[in-house]
């Protein structure tokens, strides 16, 4: 059984809450491009990253009220360069974990020598960076292959167990891949090591896979966006399979449109583990990401799984037979 999904899968999921984040901080500065969350359940807070042009963290509080009281920020944490000073470029960064005095942060490539994609380990309590890597050769840019610029890696997670282990994948297809193929990519104390794919079909330019959250029980939460210009948004939530090895391929066993639950169509980005409700079951928090757009918004949102009274078949088990959703 994994607690975190509904049961029966086909209950879905219950909006819980949801609320604007703020556009100033107490001192006036601009909030916003939130791309990326991640929770902490030493205090309960959840830390929400921005790809501003000067990246930094804001830890939130008390989302329990969440759309019944005003939210409860906590002080900006500026990220910098190993000496201290701001990045030349933006770091665009799009996947976030917390990991003891650690912050893990993968950043979306651009298909240019100052801004390619990497992953990088910051110091929690300074903000600095300790460690930058590139992604493997295939992931990089070249001609015909590698990320497209802006299509990722936007997905960063840590899988259980120790020692660390953390979960890429990228947005969208690899150049050199095939139109329905996610790969999937681990770095842990080896280094990088290259993971089955994800057979996934994006029915447009515009879509793609903004998010994993591995779940405690095993297999993986996976957030998909899509978006239509001017204005209009798709939100679906993938049930996963756990990480295959290299070369082998899996579907999605389920899906679930939150925008069914009454979620505010926009940009949702990041995903994150949240504190229980009253009744016991555990929660996720969303986030959107504003672009610094004023069409769209900052949005947090909260989501708990519905249950059935004497369900007990919630395990991924159960679906090995594929996708399952609409």
């Amino acid at each position: 059984m994994i607690p975190l999904l509904p049961c029966p899968l086909s209950a879905g999921w219950e909006l819980v809450g949801q609320a604007e984040l703020p556009t100033r901080a107490a001192d006036g500065r601009r909030l916003g491009g939130f791309s990326a969350a991640a929770s902490d359940p030493s205090d309960g807070s959840l830390w929400l990253l921005s790809d501003r042009e000067e990246p930094e963290l804001i830890p939130i509080w008390d989302l329990s009220g969440l759309g019944q009281r005003p939210l409860r920020l906590g002080e900006r944490l500026p990220l910098r360069d190993a000496a201290g000073e701001p990045f030349p470029a933006p770091l665009d960064g799009e996947g976030l974990v917390l990991e003891g005095d650690n912050l893990w942060i993968v950043t979306e490539e651009r298909r240019s020598a100052d801004r390619p994609a990497q992953l990088l380990r910051f110091d929690r309590r300074s903000g600095r960076l300790r460690e930058a890597l590139l992604l493997p050769q295939a992931w990089r840019a070249a001609p015909g292959q590698g990320l497209g610029s802006n299509q990722g890696p936007e997905s960063l997670t840590r899988l259980g167990g120790s020692p660390l282990t953390l979960l890429l994948a990228a947005e969208r297809p690899l150049l050199q891949d095939r139109r329905d193929q996610l790969r999937l990519l681990t770095h842990g104390p080896g280094g990088f090591r290259p993971m089955g794919s994800l057979r996934l079909t994006l029915p447009a330019p515009h879509w793609g896979l903004t998010e994993l959250l591995a779940l405690p029980g095993g297999g993986l939460l996976g957030l998909v966006r899509g978006f239509e210009p001017p204005a209009s948004w798709w939100t679906q939530l993938l049930l996963l399979p756990a990480p295959g090895p290299a070369g082998s391929e899996q579907a999605p066993l389920r899906r679930w449109d939150l925008l069914a639950t009454g979620l505010a169509p926009d940009n949702w980005e990041g995903l994150a583990l949240g504190a229980p409700l009253a009744d016991g079951r555990p929660t996720l928090l969303l986030v959107s990401d504003d672009n610094f757009n004023p069409l769209q918004a900052n949005r947090l949102a909260r989501l708990a799984p519905r249950r059935q009274p004497g369900c007990s078949d919630g395990s991924v088990a159960a679906l090995e037979g594929g996708d399952q959703g609409q």
